[in-house]
């Protein structure tokens, strides 16, 4: 069973807010706080409203992008909104807990809450391997920033208190740093090979393919192996061609 749960902030805009998540979080045994772009951190009105969670603040960590929130993070929910149309694979904050909870123990899992106003951007959702829907009212289903973190925190207390099965793993997952420098990888070798893309869209739908597959690192590395493979043909092609 993983502890290791992150709670991500993508550019939080008002610093109550932020000690209210924090205040959800220690109610919930939660304490990996990451903040990316904070309007106005560290803050009193932040102190004064976390109400004893001053040492979640305080270890709180500020990064300028959502890469290196997640970077060490093998895998990630994000909150949103968005219609089920979205071409994402959507659930709930129950089903979600009970999947972070059976996670193998060295993997970390992030929870990603976007601005208060727009919520998450498509770049976002990008490094997603799914998202997460609060069920609520569909006539008045915006919720409060420390709400929605309240209700995740709660619902992964509640799932490590229960019985659960575990996802047994030949190797731990993929961390999102050594995934996005895969999808790097795969754009270069499909610009080297002329691969079109009639959408405009292809990286995207790759993305998505490959984040519901939840690659571990044996995965990846087969799959970083094909492309260096393709490539190095490419190149014995092309001195032969000489």
């Amino acid at each position: 069973m993983t502890t290791l749960v992150r709670i991500v902030l993508i550019d939080p805009s008002h610093p109550g807010n932020i000690g209210s998540v924090a205040r959800a979080m220690k109610n919930m045994a939660l304490s990996d706080l990451v903040l990316v772009r904070p309007r106005l951190f560290p803050h009193a009105e932040a102190n004064a409203l976390a109400a004893g969670a001053d040492d979640i603040l305080a270890q709180a960590r500020i990064v300028g992008t959502l890469a290196e929130a997640i970077g060490d993070c093998a895998f990630i929910a994000g909150t949103t909104s968005r219609p089920r149309s979205y071409y994402w694979e959507f659930t709930t904050p129950r089903d979600i807990a009970e999947r972070i909870v059976g996670l193998p123990e060295e993997n970390r899992a992030a929870l990603l809450f976007g601005s208060e106003r727009y919520g998450l951007a498509t770049e976002d959702l990008n490094h997603c391997n799914v998202l997460v829907r609060i069920p609520a009212n569909p006539q008045y289903c915006s919720l409060n920033l420390a709400m929605s973190v309240q209700l995740a925190a709660y619902e992964i207390f509640m799932a490590r208190a229960q019985p659960h099965s575990h996802t047994q793993l030949e190797m731990p997952l993929a961390p999102s740093g050594d995934v996005e420098h895969f999808y790097a990888h795969l754009l270069e070798v499909l610009n080297e090979i002329d691969f079109e893309d009639r959408t405009g869209h292809l990286m995207e739908r790759l993305r998505r393919l490959f984040n519901r597959a939840q690659l571990d690192r044996n995965e990846l590395n087969i799959m970083r192996g094909i492309l260096s493979a393709v490539q190095g043909r490419r190149g014995q092609s092309a001195r032969r061609s000489k």
